[in-house]
């Protein structure tokens, strides 16, 4: 029994031991994420090793490559859809994109330009519309043909600024 007594000591003496050595091992850790979160911050935020700036550099240099474009306001359309008296309707608004030397000369043309695309437009059905690519197909469609009709070279696109279907 005294054996028994004896075991039952040093295995108590050692339990505290190895619970001092955890703690030390958490404390470690947590000290280590810590330190390693607030080099990450520093070298993040430009505390330590951010670049050299200088100052001739901060001004960006502007191009003037923008080119010399107006646009052309177009009255809005709104066009029945389909023979089958379904009721759907069209309401459609652009503006064409022209070089500003050509803008009297396309402004001039307007009837045309709409008598065109409201001709084009009452042509499609619904599910023509409804597609997801549609709009993108329909617009290059309504481009040729404004293009056509004002003349090479003077309508540089076609913008679609409403475009719905009730």
């Amino acid at each position: 029994m005294a054996d028994e007594a004896q075991t039952d000591t040093e295995e108590t003496e050692d339990a505290p031991k190895k619970k001092g050595g955890k703690l030390f091992l958490i404390i470690g850790l947590v000290l280590l994420l810590a330190g390693g979160g607030g080099a990450f911050f520093a070298v993040y935020s430009g505390m330590i090793l951010a670049p050299a700036e200088h100052a001739e550099d901060t001004a960006p240099e502007v191009k003037d490559d923008a080119p010399d474009v107006a646009f052309v306001p177009l009255d809005p359309l709104v066009v029945s859809l389909g023979a089958d008296g379904s009721n759907s309707y069209l309401r459609f608004t652009a503006e064409l994109e022209v070089e500003s030397r050509y803008e009297s000369e396309v402004s001039h043309l307007r009837p045309r330009v709409l008598d065109v695309l409201n001709g084009y437009l009452r042509a499609l059905q619904a599910q023509d519309i409804e597609a997801p690519a549609a709009l993108m197909r329909l617009r290059s469609q309504m481009l040729h043909r404004v293009q056509i009709v004002t003349g090479e070279g003077r309508v540089r696109d076609l913008l679609v600024t409403e475009f719905v279907l009730n």
